[in-house]
């Protein structure tokens, strides 16, 4: 019953556990359906804390339900993920730059403060001695902060990414798109599928970047939609060599621009992709025709990475715009084959970029929408994904509602067996109601939204 109680609220945009149980006093579309029982906030609020994982299981199972109803016949999923506001202030968030930054205020309020004690020492009036305790006071008061400050910052040093939450201990500082912008919140990775723009796969993350997400998430998705092979598209964020061979390594086929991070480009010069590499030979061939040969291996980051020059640059009439030292030199990762064909895919289809945009990008904008400016309304990463699990059941459960229409999904609902008696358990009298309520189409008695076999009401 709680599960259908939330269940309601996140279709109909009503998340707190506050709210649900004023609803259940007084909706009668939820009198209804839990059957007059009533909980109160703190019961609604346990369910979903204790729950976790379970509800989560719900939301697997309801793709399983697509997956059975063919809504996922085109292996493409384009991968993507969004800054999600937390439960905690940025005034309550603090790094090493923050917290310096924080104390230089404060040594500079001090020094202002006493200098306007000395000169109100130098006024004998009643005023002044006023104004004197009352600079004295707010001394006291940035000493006692910072005392504190110097206390967060000793467990700043024992934080393994230094970096401190006092109100959700899991929520992480973040930039976003606008310079000089960012939130205290989480960034939430979600695999949507390109024909009808279901969610098959999300995982709430805390750290701050897209760069190490690929290869989990197209893993998600590929298990989810039960195929072999996989394609999936993200943009220039989760460009990752390792990221891409593990998807390679995987039999995923991963499409995602490579960003340009060259300064040669920026300053007009010839850039990397000016210099066509020959496999049979391993060298590379410069504009003006000149061999760059092969020279060592190293290895950086843990990557083997190969070395390629030529010794006529200084002779060459084009260096000037290849470049400003004394040869040109070429880096290649040993696994860059793999990048190649990559971006050999990218440039017979250039259409996938806007496929990822127009396919990722609006489930996102319809969640955010749905939680509000404050978004999520728990704390700590478990309960946050026990969180962002409902509001996705919620999303595909009114995608699905559309495509196939409330009567529609019963009936596909009944048709795939026993092995999803539980999803039909759960939402059979919440469909019910909603095509019930559909087809009653005069407002004239009171009970006209209730089902034909809702029991009778006083």
């Amino acid at each position: 019953m709680l599960l259908k109680l939330y269940l309601y609220g996140y279709l109909n945009r009503i998340q707190s556990s506050r709210r649900l149980e004023r609803e259940c006093q007084r909706n009668l579309e939820l009198m209804w359906l839990t059957g007059r029982l009533m909980p109160d906030f703190k019961t609604i609020a346990n369910f979903r804390k204790d729950n976790g994982p379970a509800i989560r299981r719900v939301g697997r199972q309801f793709v399983l339900l697509c997956r059975q109803l063919d809504l996922f016949s085109e292996a493409l999923v384009a991968i993507d993920g969004s800054k999600f506001k937390a439960v905690n202030n940025r005034d309550r968030n603090f790094s090493r730059a923050k917290i310096q930054k924080r104390m230089e205020q404060i040594e500079a309020s001090i020094e202002r403060y006493l200098t306007s004690i000395e000169t109100a020492d130098r006024q004998e009036s009643p005023l002044a001695k006023a104004k004197t305790t009352r600079l004295q006071d707010k001394i006291t008061t940035l000493k006692e902060q910072m005392q504190k400050l110097k206390g967060i910052e000793v467990q700043l040093e024992a934080a393994p990414d230094k970096q401190i939450s006092l109100t959700d201990p899991d929520a992480r500082s973040m930039a976003t798109s606008g310079r000089g912008s960012g939130i205290v919140g989480y960034n939430v990775q979600t695999a949507v599928d390109a024909k009808h723009h279901l969610i098959v796969a999300h995982e709430v993350t805390n750290v701050g970047h897209d760069r190490d997400q690929l290869a989990s998430m197209a893993k998600q998705a590929r298990a989810e939609l039960g195929t072999q092979e996989l394609t999936a598209v993200a943009d220039r964020g989760y460009f990752s060599s390792e990221e891409i061979l593990a998807c390679e390594e995987a039999g995923i086929t991963a499409t995602v621009p490579k960003p340009v991070t060259s300064s040669a480009t920026a300053h007009g010069r010839f850039g990397r992709a000016d210099f066509h590499y020959d496999a049979e030979k391993n060298e590379y061939r410069c504009p003006a025709g000149d061999r760059l040969a092969w020279r060592y291996s190293s290895i950086e980051r843990g990557m083997k990475l190969h070395r390629y020059w030529c010794s006529n640059c200084q002779a060459c009439a084009l260096k000037a715009q290849c470049t400003p030292s004394q040869q040109r030199r070429i880096s290649r990762w040993e696994h860059e084959a793999v990048l190649d064909a990559m971006q050999a895919r990218l440039d017979q289809t250039p259409e996938s970029m806007r496929i990822r945009r127009q396919t990722v990008e609006h489930p996102f904008g319809t969640l955010k929408a749905w939680m509000g400016a404050s978004h999520f309304l728990t704390r700590t990463l478990q309960r946050v994904s026990t969180e962002m699990s409902l509001h996705v059941l919620a999303y595909n459960l009114k995608r699905v509602m559309k495509i196939l229409g409330i009567r529609g999904l019963i009936e596909a609902i009944r048709a795939c067996g026993l092995e999803l008696r539980s999803i039909w358990r759960l939402l059979r009298p919440l469909l019910s109601f909603l095509g019930a309520s559909l087809e009653k189409s005069s407002p004239g008695t009171r009970l006209a939204i209730f089902p034909s076999r809702a029991v009778a009401w006083p």
